[in-house]
Parts: structure tokens; sequence; C-alpha cells
């Protein structure tokens, strides 16, 4: 690769006393190679506070933009005419789905960000992006009061949204795995899934007491405004903490040799085509079973199988409190056993398991509604749990933020962000409501095609170059 140094990589190679630097007496510490200008090694008061500031951070984006997700129906009524209850429903999870679509381009962006000006840069403007435009969406009139402009400004904040989201995941799981121990990456990246589903926690809380404690028509006139309010404050902290820490040591020592690259997404399509294609596809299961088993869900309890919405938010937050737990559980399993044999396992189980647990959804019963969603999130987390380590593994440090939201951000915007979409209009096309699990089982072969062509990447050392 080219010798090109970026400003702020000229600045992190001068000053690398900041608050990194430990003792190297600790057990848990990490010397980084020795370099001309060396990087100090790693402490563990250094890692608690990355991991404190990504969970953080990640939790705060993820909570602004699954709000959106968990009060769908609410929207559909304030932002769209409501002659056509399925139509509107369709047109709130098509504004979810645009907002999708700017994302690979994001991955362009925040990758370049990321992989020449250091990860920390890109994270920290990527939360102020997402609380910005999640604060707005709170103060726009809805379509009785300003008709068709409603809509649209609704369409232009969530494009916002989803172009700060593309940059979010990616960086946060760099971040983690470039200070992780060696053989604790997969523990150390579980972080970024857990935190999101923390995000999708707090949301589904929040719409639960918001449907429980006001009528219709208090939701529909205030009550959906403010989780989206909350987004400034929580926004502030999570920039804040984010600005006390240094940039990774693997980037510190990229910045300098002098070897960050000028364009890493054209090196990483020159080079690494390969580990794109195979990293697009192994994020299909985790794009598509996400958003329909985390984020969708209530509104197909509650609008399809006629499920009480607040009971619909329950059974989904009683998941995810498993789903977080579930996570670290599968980051110890993938450093131990390996990540393509965690994410096979998770294509199979999907698609073996995936259309008898849409079935049993339909019983109605409360108690077996919240059992099969905690099985299919416990499945989805032998996917979730080990994509962020995986992901970051199989590029090398120039290129791994680029790589990384690149495929990422395609795969999502395909079929992530458009998953609650084509659930809602393959039921409606096929009168049949086992759609949704039949697509998700579709995304399952393609990700199990994909890990077949990958490599381990658990027990080597990152790529450096």
């Amino acid at each position: 690769m080219k010798n090109e140094t970026s400003p702020v990589a000229a600045t992190i190679g001068k000053n690398r006393s900041g608050s990194n630097g430990g003792s190297a007496s600790l057990p848990d510490t990490e010397a980084t190679p020795n370099t001309p200008t060396s990087i100090p090694a790693v402490s563990k008061d250094t890692r608690r506070r990355v991991i404190t500031a990504s969970f953080i951070g990640n939790f705060v984006e993820w909570f602004d933009y699954a709000v959106y997700g968990y009060l769908a129906g609410t929207i559909s009524t304030v932002f769209f005419p409501s002659s056509d209850r399925q139509t509107a429903l369709l047109a709130t999870f098509g504004v979810f789905a645009v907002s999708f679509f700017v994302r690979p381009l994001g991955g362009f962006i925040w990758g370049h960000i990321g992989d020449r000006l250091g990860r920390k840069q890109a994270l920290s403007l990527s939360i102020v992006l997402m609380s910005v435009a999640t604060f707005c969406i709170a103060l726009i009139p809805g379509y009785g009061t300003i008709g068709v402009m409603a809509p649209v400004l609704l369409l232009l904040v969530r494009v916002v949204q989803g172009f700060s989201a593309s940059g979010e995941y990616a960086g946060a799981s760099a971040f983690l795995v470039e200070y992780a121990p060696a053989h604790r990456r997969g523990l150390y990246a579980a972080v970024v899934p857990a935190s999101t589903a923390a995000g999708l926690l707090l949301g589904s809380l929040l719409a639960a007491l918001l449907s429980s404690v006001l009528t219709a028509e208090q939701l529909n006139e205030w009550g959906w405004r403010l989780p989206f309010l909350l987004a400034a404050p929580m926004g502030l902290i999570g920039r804040y903490i984010r600005t006390k820490l240094e940039d990774t040591p693997a980037f510190r020592e990229l910045a300098a040799k002098e070897t960050t690259v000028k364009a890493p997404a054209f090196a990483m399509f020159r080079t690494y085509r390969r580990q794109l294609v195979i990293a697009t596809g192994a994020v299909l299961l985790n794009a598509v079973g996400f958003y329909v088993i985390l984020s969708y869900m209530p509104t197909y309890l509650s609008e399809e199988l006629h499920f009480g919405a607040a009971e619909s938010f329950l059974a989904t937050t009683i998941a995810l409190v498993s789903y977080i737990g579930f996570i670290f559980l599968t980051g110890i399993a993938s450093d131990t056993f390996g990540r393509k044999r965690m994410l096979l396992t998770a294509s199979i189980l999907f698609i073996a398991l995936t259309v008898p647990a849409f079935m049993l959804l339909d019983t109605g019963n409360f108690m077996v509604i919240v059992l099969v969603q905690i099985v299919l999130g416990g499945m989805l987390t032998l996917n979730d749990g080990t994509l962020p380590s995986f992901l970051a593994e199989l590029f090398p440090t120039a290129v791994r933020y680029s790589g990384f939201a690149v495929s990422f951000n395609l795969s999502n915007a395909l079929f992530g962000g458009t998953a609650p979409f084509m659930a809602t209009l393959l039921i409606g096309l096929t009168h049949n409501q086992l759609a949704p699990g039949w697509y998700l089982v579709a995304a399952s072969v393609v990700s199990l095609i994909a890990v077949l062509f990958a490599v381990e990447t658990s027990k080597k050392p990152l790529q450096q170059d």
C-alpha cells in the first residue's frame, strides 16, 4: 500500500502519550509491536473505558434508530392518510426502508474517515448526526397539520439517521476488536450487538409504557414524540465519553508507520474483493433476522396476529433481556470454537426452525409467544454475537473500517431495512402469515453458502496490511 499520511494521522503519531498509557505489569496488558515511534501498552483501565464508550455510544444510536420501528403503527397514523390501514403501514415501513438506501454511501464515507483519519473521529461525528436527526423527528407536525410535507420531512430526517447509523456499528466493532486482547476479540466485539439490543430494549420498554398509560388519542397526539426527544441529551453524553479516548493501538501504529492509505475503499475493492463478497453474504441473515425478530415483531404480533399492543411490546421486551445475555455467551463461544462454526450453526438452525417457530406464534398464547421469541433471539445471537469480530478480522487495519462498513451496510440496505416492508408486503400478496418466516429462511441459505467459503479468523493475529 502507498505511504499516505493524513494530518490527523500525523498528529496521532506525534501525540502518543495520552490517556492510553498503562502499566505493562497488568496481566491483561498487551504492548503494541515496537515501531520507530512506539505506541504505549494498553491497560485494563483503558480497555474498560473503551468498552463503556463503545457500549453507550452504540446504545444511544440504536435506541434512536429503533424507536421508529417500535412506534411504526402510531407513526403511520400521524404521518400518512388513514383511509387504508395497511397502505399507511406500508408507507411507514417504506420510509424505514428508504433510509437504508443511503447506508452503502454512508459506509464508504464513514469507512474513509475511519481508515484515513481514525476510528474515534468517525464515531464522534456519527453520534452527533444521529442524535440531532432523531430529535428533529419529534418536532415534525403530522399529516393533519401540514399535509404531504409531513412524510417528506420524515423521510429526509430518516435518511440522515440512516447515513449516521452506517458508520456506527462498523466503527464500534473495529474499535473494540483493535483494543481487545487477541484471545478475547469475540467477547469484546459482542459488546456492540449487546448495546444495540439494549437500545432496542429501552425503546421497547418506552413503547410498552406509553401504550399502557396513554390513550390512543394521547399517544397519537403527543405521546409518540417523547422517546425521540430523549435523543439530544443522550447523544451529548455519548459524544463526551468518546472524545475522552485515544484512537486504537492498531490505527496509531499504522499512522506512526505512515502507512494509512489515501483511498481505503479503492484499496479494498482492488485487493479484498473476495472478503467483501463473503462478508456481504454472511451479513444477510443478521440483516433480515435482526429487523424481523427484534424490530418488526411487535408490529407483526399486533397488526397481523391481532395481539394487544402492550402485550406485544412486553413479549419483545422479555425476549430482548434474554438476547443480551445470550450475546455475551456467543462472544465467548466464538473465541473458543471459532467464528465460522458459530455462523454456520446459526444458519442451519434458522433454516430448520424458523417456519415452525412462526407457526407457534399464531397460537395466541402469551407464554408460547415469549418462548418462541426467546428461542428465535437465541438463534440470532449465534450470528449477531459472532459477526462483529468475524467481519473485523476479515480485513486488514488499513481498510478494516471500510470493509466492515461497506459489506455490513450494503446487505442491510438491500435486505435489512426492507425486511419489515417485505414482510408486510409478502403477507398482503400471499395472504400467508408465515411469509416473514420463509423470507428469513431464504436469507439463512445465502448466509450459509457465504460462510462456507470463509476461512477461520479467530485464532490468527489481526491483519496489519
